[in-house]
């Protein structure tokens, strides 16, 4: 916690909701390359793998996909939980900046559809939109009991976040995924932790699971100006992402970087993580054959698996621009 916002301080309760890992699939095995604690895909990647799911013959299965909608209801229930004596919440928004202009907003539809077809009045929101009086938080004279919180803004620092902030700090609202659930899960920095076993093994992490991590968690340093030298000299192993960046943005494979933007990466705030390419899978668009970059994502609730799925890419990272990419579904065979 020595390094996250004041506001992380602040423990809730809940333990966030749609928690995303993401995996590239090395010789070694998976890689664990990032976290998140506002993965998006989870709704569209459901609809997704429903759809092709009966197109597979036989019909290829996938567990948790069977149990996704009762599983997504029970999480927000859990949450709500954590927080909340009462059984559920009357009325629950689905956050976000300009959200009907953001790229996942048919996602929001989706999430929104499944949680008001089981009883919960849920709408989709600008927080802007929202007041904080008298000990409540609402939005067009309603009262807003619960946010799925898909902002980026991971400490709620902007201008415009300040009702929903101090409601969420009054304990007003209950907000899922919380500041406090970024900074113990999903700060980037947490990496240069998860790949240094011996720090591990001396805070009493046992033997298998610091040897598992060691495995599994590409080695990850804070990017010094102090290790200049040995940072330009092994650029070629490495990939560099800014502390505070969020999905592929500021975000550099080191053996494409030119020395003018590896000055501003010194400048700046990143980590510098062991570069683990990612798997490739041959894709067919419109009869011609052709390969594409694959990572994994699970989407997780407090360490239980809900979906499984992939984004198929070209370039140095995950986009949503590659023609025949995107997200596609993980089946059983």
């Amino acid at each position: 916690m020595s390094w996250a916002p004041d506001i992380a301080q602040f423990d809730p309760g809940p333990a966030g909701a749609l928690m995303g890992y993401d995996f590239h699939l090395g010789p070694e095995g998976p890689q664990l390359i990032e976290i998140n604690t506002n993965a998006g895909g989870a709704f569209l990647n459901a609809v997704l793998a429903r759809a092709q799911s009966r197109c597979c013959h036989p019909p290829a299965t996938s567990p948790a996909l069977d149990k996704f909608d009762d599983a997504i209801f029970a999480m927000f229930k859990q949450e709500w939980q954590r927080q909340r004596a009462d059984s559920m919440p009357e009325r629950l928004a689905i956050v976000d900046d300009a959200p009907e202009s953001q790229f996942m907003f048919p996602e929001f539809r989706l999430a929104q559809r499944l949680l008001s077809a089981r009883g919960i009045d849920t709408l989709v929101l600008d927080p802007s939109e929202f007041e904080y009086a008298d000990g409540e938080l609402r939005a067009g004279g309603q009262r807003i009991d619960m946010v799925y919180n898909r902002l980026v803004d991971f400490a709620l620092e902007a201008p415009h976040h300040e009702a929903l902030r101090r409601a969420y700090l009054d304990g007003v609202v209950v907000l899922t995924p919380h500041p406090r659930a970024h900074a113990v899960l999903a700060d980037k920095r947490n990496l240069t932790l998860l790949s240094d076993s011996q720090t591990l093994r001396e805070w009493g992490l046992d033997t298998e699971k610091a040897e598992l991590l060691e495995r599994a968690v590409p080695k990850t340093r804070l990017v010094s100006r102090d290790d200049e030298t040995e940072l330009w000299r092994d650029r070629r192993g490495l990939f560099f992402k800014p502390v505070s960046g969020h999905g592929s943005k500021g975000v550099y494979r080191g053996d494409k970087l030119t020395r003018r933007v590896f000055e501003n990466i010194l400048e700046g705030d990143y980590i510098a993580q062991d570069l683990v390419p990612p798997g490739e899978r041959g894709l067919k668009i419109d009869d011609t054959v052709t390969t594409g970059k694959v990572d994994i994502r699970l989407y997780t609730y407090d360490g239980t698996t809900l979906l499984t799925a992939a984004r198929i890419y070209k370039g140095q990272t995950t986009n949503f621009r590659t023609p025949g990419g995107g997200f596609a579904p993980i089946f059983q065979v």
